[in-house]
């Protein structure tokens, strides 16, 4: 599944490029609580379409009805009130939740009041060339003059928060989030399904022909080579992360260790509080790393949930990757080794085999 933003995006480039009228709509403030952060957006047709999300529903079937003829009936469309069809020219700024009585019609909660700026008729080919840059890996800042509803595109080296001011809308879009996952078992299944939904892009590698022969997720980029090659090929960036699943040191330690050398935002690898001592000693004592260089290697890997099955290590897995991603610091609490060290809970035994490893 493709990243929301550019989800919106291509569908709006789809209607213009087709002829239909459009409008882009875009969270520019908000007051109190909201359904939508600042900074997203969702896309109207002139047929009363819509891709994308500024609130919980209702805000979008006011601009539904205000903008286009979806809700019209042939009385409607005689009466004084009857819906409005798309204006032209400069974008409009609009105001939703600023009584009570409003939040409570558009479904906002208590207190809360966003702003949107309403652009029309975008211009296609510079959708079209938008799209082009992202695909391409490239960060893109768009400028709206509020003015006039002219566009221009600039290439950017860093995230920036949504700026607005009397003149200007600018935004930053970035590429799609990737996800890079090492083994192709059934942990690995349930975690690249909920990357997808996620709004992830989703490699999996493993060289084990009865993994990779065995799976059924769609979507989903599926190579076969050595993970370390893979890494060097997938040049993970601020917008991706890297993860381990093989619980098998020939091909997770490698990866890892190249994936630590690039930008990734995430970089952990699956396995008990044992194993990934076991991992750290083994790096520090055959590829020179210290405890520095390892600083940024997650193990065990996701929050604290008392996960048990494939599905719900999943979960904990995700959650984890986003809150990174999102820039939420987790509670201690939500630390897997510290959890069940605080609890007591008992190391895999040292005198059977864990994970191939005495």
């Amino acid at each position: 599944m493709e990243n929301l933003d550019v989800m919106v995006l291509r569908t709006l480039q789809t209607w213009r490029q087709s002829g239909q009228r459009a409008l882009l709509a875009t969270v520019v403030r908000t007051w109190g609580s909201s359904p939508r952060p600042i900074g997203s957006i969702m896309a109207l047709c002139e047929t009363g379409a819509v891709v994308g999300s500024v609130s919980g529903g209702c805000i979008e079937d006011d601009l539904i009805y205000r903008f286009t003829q979806a809700y019209a009936s042939t009385a409607s469309l005689q009466a004084q009130d009857a819906p409005q069809v798309l204006p032209s020219g400069a974008p409009q700024r609009v105001k939703y939740g600023v009584t009570a009585d409003e939040a409570h019609r558009f479904g906002l909660p208590c207190g809360g009041t966003l702003e949107l700026v309403l652009e029309f008729d975008p211009d296609p080919v510079l959708l079209a060339e938008l799209l082009s840059a992202l695909a391409q890996g490239r960060l893109m800042q768009r400028h709206l003059d509020l003015h006039t509803g002219a566009c221009r595109l600039h290439a950017t080296e860093q995230t920036a928060e949504l700026s607005i001011d009397a003149d200007r809308l600018v935004n930053t879009f970035g590429p799609e989030f990737r996800m890079l996952l090492v083994g192709a078992g059934q942990l690995t299944e349930y975690l690249a399904t909920m990357a997808l939904f996620s709004g992830f892009a989703v490699t999996v590698c493993d060289p084990r022909e009865e993994y990779t022969g065995a799976w059924s997720v769609p979507n989903v980029t599926v190579l076969k080579d050595m993970p370390d090659d893979v890494v060097q090929q997938f040049k993970p960036d601020s917008r991706s992360c890297v993860i381990a699943l093989t619980h098998d040191p020939k091909l997770d330690d490698l990866a890892l260790l190249e994936a630590l050398n690039t930008e990734a935002f995430y970089v952990g690898a699956i396995g008990s509080r044992r194993n990934n001592e076991a991992r750290h000693q083994r790096m520090m004592e055959h590829f020179d790393q210290t405890e520095a260089s390892l600083a940024r290697l997650r193990g065990p890997i996701g929050i604290y949930i008392g996960s048990k099955t494939p599905s719900e290590i999943a979960v904990s897995v995700m959650a984890e990757v986003l809150a990174v991603k999102n820039g939420v610091p987790l509670p201690r609490d939500m630390d897997v080794a510290h959890m069940k060290n605080t609890q007591n809970v008992a190391h895999n035994d040292p005198g059977v085999l864990v994970c191939g490893i005495r």
